[in-house]
């Protein structure tokens, strides 16, 4: 376990920190002595700051050059140094009333939270979106369309909408789609995705009045949620790569894009998040994949009930703004998990 550093070398890093975020400029002993109160001179400050990079803490770029925060350096800040950020009341109403106002559009609302997210940080934002495979079946309802198709409605939870067309070869009345709508709630209830086996699915035509037309539903039903099982991660926001210094080099943020839009790349990362819990913040060299070792993310898990089902984070450089940046992912997520248990429990 690494020894606690004095407290006026704790000060000087959390003053290096502070200034190399917000001008992302390497940071040296004069500005420290000039822009902070630490009561030392800058020959004391510049001695501390040779042990910080002895230590690890911080790394100096160039020979001439300040010193910029190390991985190391960015743990201790979030661990020890940083207080988040107090979102505003402005903004925290902002984030839960545009939420709110796409409760009954639930995947709708996970792409606007990656939208809102990245606008509200100027940084990359990430959701992901629970497995439809994973869930179970709410309610299901039959509305014709015309005399020879009608629309099945699928409400999954914790809110999830799916619509199927179905098309059939002979007239239906309304009567008979509502019959066939209770009839349908009362077998496929509480049931999964995974759980409509042919078997079942023949077992409840068995059951059913108007079982040509019952099968057509449940083949759609079936077919739609398991063509729909996979885990989604949504990113919004890549053009603000390009605003930090640290990404001017194209091919190097193309390289970081070309990583993120891999199959089941964001998928993977949001996942492993999702199965810690609450915010966590990962640094530099902490990511295991070498594509993202400049890069930071921070992610909060959202929740349906007790239970953990998706996550929202923001990725930008090592040089984020850790304070701001983890209390926004908190909030959006609270929001997530707010808007979806009114969901669960009005619909």
């Amino acid at each position: 376990m690494e020894p606690r550093l004095e407290p006026r070398k704790m000060r000087i890093l959390q003053a290096i920190t502070d200034d190399y975020i917000r001008t992302a400029d390497p940071v040296g002993s004069r500005t420290i002595a000039r822009k902070y109160e630490l009561g030392v001179s800058p020959a004391t400050i510049r001695n501390e700051m040779a042990d910080l990079e002895e230590l690890g803490y911080l790394e100096q770029p160039h020979t001439s050059a300040g010193r910029v925060p190390s991985d190391k350096g960015y743990r201790l800040y979030v661990d020890q140094l940083m207080s988040p950020e107090v979102v505003t009341q402005e903004e925290r109403d902002r984030l839960v009333e545009e939420v709110l106002a796409l409760q009954r559009a639930v995947e709708q609302m996970i792409h606007r939270a990656a939208r809102l997210l990245s606008l509200l940080t100027r940084y990359t934002a990430v959701v992901l979106a629970p497995k439809l495979s994973e869930t179970v079946i709410r309610r299901v309802h039959l509305a014709p369309l015309d005399a020879f198709n009608f629309l099945v409605v699928v409400v999954t939870e914790p809110g999830f909408v799916r619509n199927y067309i179905v098309e059939i070869d002979r007239p239906v009345s309304p009567e008979r789609l509502e019959a066939l709508s209770r009839d349908l709630n009362d077998a496929l209830a509480g049931k999964s995705p995974k759980d409509l086996t042919r078997t079942v699915i023949d077992d409840i035509r068995g059951r059913i009045a108007e079982p040509l037309i019952a099968e057509a539903a449940l083949e759609a039903i079936a077919n739609g949620l398991a063509s729909g099982g996979d885990t989604r991660a949504h990113l919004d926001g890549t053009v603000h790569l390009f605003e930090q210094p640290e990404f001017k080099d194209v091919d190097r943020v193309k390289s970081l894009l070309e990583f993120l839009e891999r199959d089941g790349t964001l998928t993977d990362l949001l996942t492993s998040a999702a199965g810690h819990g609450g915010i966590r913040v990962t640094i530099g060299r902490e990511h295991s994949h070498a594509e993202l070792q400049d890069c930071s993310m921070v992610t909060a898990t959202y929740t349906a009930g007790n239970t953990a089902i998706g996550a929202v984070g923001v990725l930008g450089p090592t040089r984020l703004d850790y304070a701001k940046v983890v209390s926004m992912v908190g909030v959006m997520a609270d929001s997530l998990s707010e808007v979806l248990a009114r969901v669960s429990h009005r619909q």
